[in-house]
């Protein structure tokens, strides 16, 4: 069973909508409306190995996670690269 919940390493508990607020926030031209658990987020023009790169830096920032550019582009969706940042 997959959770909606991630600890960060403050301790604090990231839910999977503030998961979608918060990566949303890591592009500078696509609408934040346009993110839900279900968006293909490598299907925006502006994604590149540079969006790659910020979305790497956040996870590790923001919760205290390693992840690789490889293991985000095996991620379709935001829930998919939830999930597997909450296995990790």
């Amino acid at each position: 069973m997959k959770s909606n919940l991630l600890l960060n390493y403050k301790n604090n508990i990231m839910e999977l909508q503030d998961f979608i607020k918060e990566f949303a926030d890591q592009f500078d031209d696509t609408d934040p409306k346009e993110f839900t658990a279900s968006t293909k987020f490598q299907e925006f023009d502006e994604w590149s190995s540079l969006t790659t790169m910020v979305i790497i830096a956040f996870v590790k920032t923001k919760l205290g996670k390693n992840i690789t550019g490889t293991e985000i582009r095996s991620c379709t969706t935001v829930k998919e690269l939830f999930d597997f940042i909450v296995s990790k």
